[in-house]
């Protein structure tokens, strides 16, 4: 019986992937239809099936919701107000032209914590054709430091959905997602531009061959708007949840009890509240109440079929945790290497397999974390590497079925070959790097 929960497991996500690449259905409605068919193939009956479905979703959504709907709010008001835009425009006006795209790159990461990629993208595109032109040079240095930033950030960094659920299923503290994200992102984002770089300098780009030629942008000469909050106010909706969250989580480790407040403001909930919040503050400047109101709507919208999703990858994990397989595997793992190394690279490339076949980074990193959510303690390693196992596996292998790939080719003006150059090989070092340093993490801590 236990092999065949594998052998189920195995038809559930042939399922998902036909449902979603031949039948063209939302990814919600594809982890829906194998977690029944999961459900009742092993054995858990119609009515247990469909009540755990509920839950799952239900329960995912607990945890995250309104922590999710609260981030994307304050990342749109922080683009629409133009403060994405000061705080890039700042950077790189303070960085000399030597390091100017490792301040792209940089700049591009900070708006993503809370910014969805695409949105990040857009808004910074303009900046970087700007800053080839005036370092002279070719644009896949500044659009590759964007996009390595920019996915980094979404990726690994909290508030956004994959690693914000990232603690709720593997069951540890968000503030050690939020620094361990946040810091490793960093680095491994600098190191991949490094990396990139030395590509582009030995001639891996060939402009005829991956770029259309056309500009998609043209230079225009005009002031920033006037009203646009300034860089330290444009900071503080990024700033102030992270910090919130951190704060909770370094007195939790210090103090054995933490004060009733400090649990209240540190929980990510109020946390990513009072973010949001402060993001209409900050924006009140440059939007009236009417235009806020609207920003928000757009981003709720944008935002429910992440959630959807996302929950629906809740009810999977439901599934599969009531059948115990997360917990065969953990003993399967275990039985065939006790070391963790193992079972990082099991999750690293079993996540770039749902990126691959999926494109979705949300399903491919919600859907491993939920198979390998009971390796960690089987191993002994701290929850956070599988974590980043997991993020970093689905981060590795974006290409034509990712629509991050289609907005930063297109409004590159690459070909296909450049966008698979820039978007999918720039993306793939950062993940390749975040995963070296999970496997030296979970040896050392």
């Amino acid at each position: 019986m236990d092999m065949m929960v594998f052998v189920w497991l195995m038809f559930a996500i042939i399922i998902i992937l036909f449902t979603i690449l031949q039948m063209k259905l939302n990814p919600a409605i594809a982890l829906v239809l194998g977690s029944i068919f999961m459900g009742l193939a092993a054995g858990l009956g119609a009515p247990d099936t469909i009540s755990l479905i509920g839950s799952g979703f239900g329960n995912l959504m607990t945890g995250i919701g309104l922590s999710v709907g609260f981030g994307v709010i304050l990342g749109q008001l922080l683009s629409d107000s133009g403060g994405a835009k000061v705080i890039a425009v700042t950077m790189i006006q303070a960085t000399s032209e030597k390091y100017a795209l490792y301040a792209l790159g940089i700049t591009a990461f900070l708006p993503s914590i809370p910014v969805f990629y695409d949105v990040t993208f857009v808004i910074l595109i303009p900046l970087a054709i700007a800053v080839s032109r005036q370092i002279q040079k070719p644009l896949p240095y500044t659009v590759g430091a964007m996009i390595i930033g920019a996915g980094a950030a979404h990726t690994l960094a909290p508030p956004t959905p994959n690693p914000l659920a990232a603690a709720e299923i593997l069951h540890f503290d968000l503030g050690i997602m939020v620094l361990v994200g946040i810091l490793l992102g960093l680095v491994a984002a600098v190191l991949a531009m490094k990396i990139f770089f030395v590509l582009l300098d030995k001639g891996f780009w060939n402009q005829e061959k991956d770029e259309t030629g056309v500009e998609v942008y043209e230079e225009h000469h005009h002031t920033e708007n006037e009203k646009a909050p300034s860089f330290g106010m444009a900071l503080v909706p990024v700033l102030l949840p992270v910090v919130l969250i951190l704060v909770g989580t370094v007195m939790g480790a210090m103090m054995e009890e933490v004060p009733a407040f400090v649990h209240f403001l540190s929980n990510k909930t109020t946390a990513l509240l009072l973010g949001a919040l402060s993001a209409y503050l900050v924006s009140a400047k440059a939007l009236d109440k009417d235009a806020r109101e609207q920003s928000a709507t757009e981003a709720l919208k944008s935002c429910g079929i992440v959630l959807l999703i996302t929950g629906a990858g809740g009810s999977f994990g439901a599934i599969i945790s009531a059948t115990g397989l997360a917990d065969m595997l953990a003993e399967t793992i275990q039985s065939i290497s006790a070391s963790p190394l193992i079972a990082l690279l099991l999750a690293f490339v079993l996540a770039a397999l749902f990126r691959v076949a999926l494109g979705s980074g949300t399903v491919a990193s919600i859907t491993t974390m939920t198979i390998m959510a009971s390796v960690p303690a089987a191993v002994g390693m701290h929850p956070v590497w599988m974590a980043i196992a997991c993020l970093s596996g689905s981060l590795s292998c974006g290409h034509v079925n990712d629509s991050g790939f289609w907005v930063s080719t297109n409004l590159s003006g690459f070909t296909v070959t450049g966008g698979l150059k820039s978007y999918t090989l720039g993306n793939a070092i950062t993940a390749f790097i975040a995963m070296l340093f999970a496997m030296i993490g979970c040896l050392i801590f």
